[in-house]
Parts: structure tokens; C-alpha cells; sequence
């Protein structure tokens, strides 16, 4: 059986020079990056520039046979709005680019404004970020508040991850309620394997309101492939929310310094747990749907020569 495959959520970047929480990200060669006071591989050492550009990526998607691809952001990255612009105008058919704009610091309602004037039509919130030992931001803050009436009236998506367990969706709750035709995308299948990651989910209960699973294999890391465990959690989550309201990620690039970018999804095709309508639904169709794609590629799939 074909499954037309969209991934719901991947990074792209020319180069990543940072800080969060006063530490400091900033790309090196081979792939590493210095991350937070560590060397860490960010990238496959394959990539040796450091730049994690759409070209690689759509190579990557043509071998996987990935019709299309969300690019989402997160402020380890640095903001790449300028070149995601580029890449918007360049792919259009290929891939829907998130603008970000960094709520850390004053003034964002006006430059979340501007980014929709350039033509963007998601913005991207890694409210993970915002909390503090301090406290942080709140997510019902007026200023936030301004922001999202803005994208429900532009038809703008809000694409966001949220901090471990039920610490946002409360504030999640009262911003679906103020902004109910606000398309919104939760990251990181509501950071599945942390405790009460099932109040995230839950959220897709409301009807402009979806899950997609970036980072999914990074969650189930230390049980790794054929991720038996994530299926498992895929179907808790169907049977919470059904499985129409749910969409595969990849957090490409990151995830692929574990595994290939194919085996981040292969392993839903080779689950004996799940239906072709339920793996079709959550591998694109759905995808589809909320994010508005069109004249998706059918790709064959090229022999290995291993093969």
C-alpha cells in the first residue's frame, strides 16, 4: 500500500549562533555543535559544513520518499526566519515554513506581525523555553494574548511545543478558548514518555487543535528501533483524541544522528499494531489536511545498492 508521507515537523538552518538561558549554541565542524557548556553531534558528521540547508534535506526526503515537510523552529537554533522565507519561495509544494519570534524579549507582538506580512503563514512558540526558575512567561500574558487573536483573524497556524506533562496546558486551555478557529499544531507528541504527557493530547479534543510526533524516536531513544513502545503510545493517543487528530514528525535533523531519516517512520509501516487507514492517517493524510498541502509527489523508491 502507497502512503503519502508528510512530515509535520523538521528544522532547517545555515547556521546556528545563540544563547538560551545565558549558554551559548554555536555550530563547529563535523556535524558538532557547542551546546549549553557540552560538544554535542547536532548534525550526521557527514555534514561537515555545519549547514543543515533544504537541498540536503530534500535529498533526504526523495530517498525516504517524503512528499512534503513542515519547518518548524526552536530558539536552540536561532531564529532563521530570513532564510526560511528563502526556502518558502524557492520549495513552495515541498515545504510550509513557521516564522518564530522570540518571546524572551519586548515587543514581539510587532515583529509577529511583520512576519505574517512577509507572507508566513505559521508561527512557531517553543514554550518549553519560556518557563523560568523565576517564573518565566506566561503564555495568557496580554502581549501573547494580542499575538494569537492576531493569527486567528490572519488564518495564521500556531505551531508549539509545550513544557513536560500538564505544567501549560491550563494556559493552552484558556488560549483555545479566547482563539477557537486558532489552528494549533502541538510538538513532540505532548513529550510522550514524561509523566502526564496524556493532558497534552488531550488538547486535540478541541476541534482546530492537532498532535504531531517531532522527536518521537528521540523520546523512545534508550528503548530505540522498531520503537515498539512509541506504536504503543500512538495508539493511547488514538484511542484519547482518535487517530484523525494525530501526524508524524521527525525533528529531522537531529533525530538522524541515531537512525536514518526512513526508519523514523518505516518503523510505523513495519507495525503489525496499527491499520493501513490508521498509518495512512497519521503518516500524511492528516498532514494534508491541516497544513493545506496540494500536488503532493508520489516519489518511487530507489533500490540500494546493498540490496
Amino acid at each position: 500500500m502507497f502512503y503519502p508521507v508528510i512530515d509535520a515537523h523538521a528544522h532547517l538552518w545555515l547556521r546556528q549562533d545563540t544563547e538560551v538561558e545565558g549558554k551559548k549554541i554555536k555550530t563547529l565542524d563535523n556535524g558538532k555543535s557547542e551546546f549549553m557548556g557540552e560538544i554535542r553531534q547536532m548534525l550526521p558528521p557527514f555534514m561537515i559544513d555545519g549547514r543543515n540547508t533544504a537541498e540536503v534535506f530534500l535529498s533526504n526526503m526523495d530517498y525516504a520518499q517524503v512528499s512534503a515537510a513542515v519547518i518548524t523552529q526552536e530558539y536552540i537554533d536561532g531564529l532563521q526566519n530570513d532564510y526560511l522565507l528563502e526556502v518558502q519561495r524557492r520549495f513552495p509544494e515541498r515545504f510550509f515554513c513557521c516564522g518564530m519570534v522570540d518571546a524572551r524579549k519586548p515587543d514581539y507582538y510587532a515583529h509577529a506581525a511583520e512576519l505574517i506580512a512577509q507572507g508566513f503563514r505559521a508561527i512557531k512558540i517553543p514554550a518549553q523555553r519560556l518557563i523560568t526558575e523565576r517564573g518565566g512567561i506566561l503564555l495568557t500574558e496580554d502581549e501573547m494574548m494580542r499575538m494569537f487573536r492576531l493569527m486567528e483573524k490572519e488564518s495564521v497556524l500556531l505551531s508549539i511545543d509545550l513544557a513536560d506533562g500538564a505544567k501549560q496546558v491550563a494556559e493552552m486551555n484558556e488560549i483555545i478558548a479566547e482563539c477557537p478557529s486558532l489552528k494549533i499544531a502541538i510538538g513532540h507528541f505532548g513529550m510522550v514518555t514524561r509523566n502526564d504527557w496524556q493532558e497534552q493530547i488531550k488538547l486535540a479534543r478541541h476541534k482546530n487543535v492537532m498532535i504531531e510526533s517531532g522527536g518521537i524516536t528521540w523520546l523512545f531513544n534508550d528503548e530505540f528501533y522498531p520503537f515498539t513502545g512509541a506504536v504503543w503510545a500512538i495508539k493511547e493517543a488514538a484511542g484519547l483524541v482518535g487517530m484523525e487528530k494525530l501526524m508524524w514528525g521527525s525533528d529531522y535533523p537531529r533525530t538522524i544522528t541515531a537512525i536514518t531519516y526512513r526508519m523514523s517512520y518505516d518503523f510505523i509501516i513495519k507495525s503489525n499494531l496499527l491499520t493501513d487507514d490508521e498509518k495512512s492517517m497519521f503518516l500524511g493524510k492528516n498532514a494534508e489536511v491541516f497544513y493545506g498541502f496540494g500536488n503532493l509527489l508520489k516519489l518511487p523508491r530507489i533500490k540500494n545498492m546493498s540490496e
